[in-house]
């Protein structure tokens, strides 16, 4: 029952199976086909890359010795010398541009930030005003009923001891009607 080896040497181990050679034609499928062979082995760890360090030019020099320019009186090499140190020269002031409208960009940003957090601190603020208005009124209007129904109280307990008299007078009275008799 054991597998039999092809090569039938001793000591040799079998290989994997191949895996077929799939060519992705879309992007769809090329990312389905990485993300097939991440799950192949899902312990191994992922390959994460990061982020790539932003391009800083370097700096200019402090003292630059042999001045020279494009004009006629230098020699042929010195004008490839000048055309490289214009161009970098030019890179770093791109890089300092966008480096400003990039802090610009930001500044406005948390300004935005910040003033939108303070509207809506305003707005819930008037928000908090208002509820804790209406809860005030509900309180009043809580404290003057139960005082008016105390007040009522009061009144029937007072006109109830006097309207005493009157129905033991009304409790002498025959009734009409009795119920159950014909």
């Amino acid at each position: 029952m054991a597998v039999e080896n092809k090569d039938a040497r001793p000591g040799k181990a079998l290989k994997k199976e191949s895996q077929p050679l799939i060519i992705a034609k879309t992007p769809a499928e090329e990312q389905r086909l990485k993300l097939e062979r991440l799950m192949r082995n899902p312990d191994k760890a992922a390959p994460i890359p990061e982020k790539p360090k932003e391009w800083n030019p370097r700096a200019p020099p402090e003292f630059v010795r042999d001045v020279m320019g494009s004009s006629a009186g230098a020699g042929s090499g010195e004008f490839h010398v000048y055309r490289h140190l214009r161009r970098r020269e030019y890179q770093r002031q791109d890089f300092l541009e966008r480096l400003s409208e990039k802090q610009k960009l930001d500044e406005e940003y948390k300004e935005k930030l910040i003033e939108n957090q303070k509207a809506a601190e305003d707005r819930t603020a008037k928000r908090r005003k208002k509820r804790e208005k209406l809860k005030q009124k509900k309180l009043m209007a809580k404290k003057a009923k139960m005082e008016s129904q105390k007040e009522e109280d009061s009144e029937k307990s007072s006109s109830s001891s006097a309207s005493e008299g009157e129905e033991k007078d009304d409790d002498a009275e025959v009734p009409s009607f009795i119920m159950g008799k014909r």
